[in-house]
């Protein structure tokens, strides 16, 4: 980590602040669709639950032995962990004895709301740091960014949660992924606000590709709609994070997703 506690940001704090007002509208305009999608996920969870509890019945009435394939919600040969890359995860059975409680594409869902948690744990612990006078001097435009980035997390594990305990399932109130000691121990590390955004452009770039992973992942319609309306939020966090530390962010014809968290994270 860098020692340089008068780091100042790439961009002027007068760019920073209208790009953060942007990522704002931007955010703002996607609740609406955000919130819709989210409760169509929740009926459409709801229905297939009822389907497959009928169809279970019908399966010991008639007393048949079968065995279910369940779908893997989330994998990829390109998966990897934020901060630190992992092998490639490979498709494991949804069933609660091998992956717990939540199954299916409510996995995915639990997977997102850990991680937006997880970017709201550490932009908290940016704040505090910054509180503490562990970041040098933390630009206004900067806290300004970090409060709204925030917030917009929240709002999108929010919208997450209503659709676990719509499903019946528990809410994720904290932050259920193995690499979290590691990420909180980065961020104990970060000596200046430069490298307070460095760790956070990982999670930024980590949800952003795991929300586009999901939605050619996820089996529901209505999933694969919430995810693709959160995801170009999440990306904007990451362009002004890489603005902000004078790392122009080329455009590519597609965003990638070696960067994208595998559900084996969770550890519910």
């Amino acid at each position: 980590m860098t020692a340089d506690r008068t780091w100042q940001p790439a961009i002027g704090e007068a760019e920073l602040a209208r790009l953060t007002r942007d990522m704002d509208d931007a955010h703002r305009a996607t609740l609406p669709l955000m919130h819709a999608t989210g409760a169509d996920l929740t009926e459409e969870l709801r229905a297939a639950g009822q389907a497959d509890a009928g169809r279970r019945r019908f399966l010991v009435g008639a007393g048949g032995a079968a065995a279910a394939l369940v779908l893997a919600a989330c994998s990829s040969s390109k998966s990897v962990t934020s901060p630190a890359p992992t092998s490639p995860a490979s498709p494991t059975p949804s069933s609660p004895s091998a992956s717990g409680q939540y199954t299916g594409d409510l996995k995915v869902v639990a997977l997102a709301t850990a991680l937006e948690n997880q970017a709201v744990v550490a932009y908290q612990a940016a704040l505090d740091a910054a509180k503490a006078g562990k970041l040098g001097t933390v630009p206004p435009a900067v806290a300004n960014f970090i409060t709204t980035a925030q917030s917009q997390h929240a709002d999108h594990a929010k919208a997450w949660n209503a659709v676990l305990t719509g499903a019946g399932l528990p809410a994720i109130t904290g932050v259920p992924l193995s690499n979290q000691p590691d990420t909180l121990a980065a961020l104990g590390k970060a000596a200046s606000v430069g490298d307070v955004a460095e760790l956070a452009l990982q999670l930024e770039n980590q949800a952003a590709q795991t929300y586009l992973f999901a939605t050619y992942n996820v089996t529901s319609p209505a999933g694969i709609a919430t995810a693709a309306s959160i995801a170009p939020v999440e990306a904007m966090h990451a362009a002004i994070l890489n603005y902000v530390l004078g790392q122009y962010p080329v455009p590519d014809d597609f965003l990638p997703t070696d960067k994208a968290a595998s559900p084996t994270l969770l550890t519910v």
